[in-house]
């Protein structure tokens, strides 16, 4: 799990670094413009980051499932060779992913201007600048990672199946909590994800506005890598009673 923990440490450090410093960068110098090789790095490291990060989240889901559902088969299916491979291979996917929308968005004629209502560059406002009929390349590789998602999606939904009915049967109060404290900030972080990630894509168009657009993006890029730290920090002991005295003195000046 600790292994995994980092793998996901790593990927939200360079999600968060893709943005926003750049935001931070044109919030104080005023200058909201960006060459045509920064939006390409800003769409390749984009595109990389987040489908990597949800095929980890994904992985994640079956090392909770093989950990309290397959107990004592957990050292032959999740050696350290077997994880080493796993992670390796959501990285490698995130990074062909990326290369193949990266390609294809970039190889687009655009000729509605250069202008984009939102603070990095992403591949839905990219499309909206070009008048090719080549833009429903992209929109078919849209489609193929909206299935590979679902079917990561699917997996996990069956594995926490799995998990809560193999949690139920325990006879144990304190095994059962036990349990369901090693599944719940995974659950957390994951239901960040994709519910931030849902909204920014599936919102209907007719609530779509360029502020909205700004408000949503920031949800989704921004939030879930900040907040994770923090929501699995909270089962370290020694942090959730640094936060418990910090939150107790706040209290007491006010």
């Amino acid at each position: 799990m600790y292994f995994f923990l980092l793998n996901l440490s790593i990927l939200d450090l360079g999600l968060i670094s893709i943005t926003v410093p750049k935001a931070m960068d044109s919030s104080l110098t005023g200058i909201r413009e960006i060459s045509y090789a920064g939006c390409a790095a800003q769409v390749l490291l984009f595109a990389f980051f987040i489908p990597a990060e949800y095929f980890l989240l994904t992985i994640m889901a079956y090392d909770r499932y093989v950990a309290i559902c397959r107990p004592l088969h957990y050292g032959t299916l999740l050696g350290s060779r077997a994880c080493a491979h796993m992670a390796a291979a959501a990285w490698a996917c995130g990074f062909l992913h990326a290369l193949l929308h990266t390609a294809n968005t970039f190889s687009l004629p655009l000729c509605q201007g250069n202008a984009m209502h939102q603070f990095f560059c992403e591949i839905p406002q990219i499309l909206k600048l070009s008048c090719s009929t080549a833009y429903l390349r992209e929109l078919w590789l849209i489609v193929v990672s909206v299935c590979v998602f679902f079917v990561c999606f699917v997996f996990i939904v069956v594995s926490y199946v799995q998990i809560f009915r193999a949690v139920l049967r325990m006879p144990s109060q304190q095994g059962r909590h036990k349990a369901f404290a090693t599944c719940l900030p995974h659950l957390a972080v994951l239901s960040l994800f994709l519910s931030t990630g849902f909204f920014a894509y599936l919102k209907s168009p007719s609530i779509s506005s360029p502020p909205l657009d700004l408000v949503v993006s920031v949800l989704y890029s921004v939030v879930p890598p900040a907040m994770n730290p923090l929501i699995y920090g909270l089962r370290n002991q020694e942090l959730k009673a640094a936060l418990s005295k910090l939150l107790s003195g706040c209290f007491q000046k006010q």
